[in-house]
């Protein structure tokens, strides 16, 4: 299956603003986990920017799940990028 990776940016006072849509998102991301499309998510250490891997049949895929986050619907991912990924090892 192909896997895709997606790049995005925070908005600022991410940390602050995320509090009311953590606990959905969190959930979201364990859901998409258990069913084997999320390999791994997760913010840059300056909270600046989110990396993502994902195993999915299509693009599509990966951005319907991207856009159907809390984050994305309530502005605290504010861009993103998603690539089709070739993993050498």
């Amino acid at each position: 299956m192909p896997k895709y990776i997606m790049w995005g940016s925070y908005c600022e006072n991410a940390l602050e603003k995320r509090s009311p849509h953590r606990q959905a998102h969190l959930d979201g991301l364990g859901s998409q986990k258990e069913q084997g499309i999320l390999v791994t998510l997760g913010p840059t250490k300056d909270n600046t920017q989110v990396f993502g891997i994902y195993e999915a049949d299509n693009q599509e895929t990966v951005r319907q799940l991207v856009e159907s986050d809390p984050y994305w619907q309530n502005g605290i991912w504010t861009e993103y990028q998603i690539k089709e990924w070739i993993q050498a090892f």
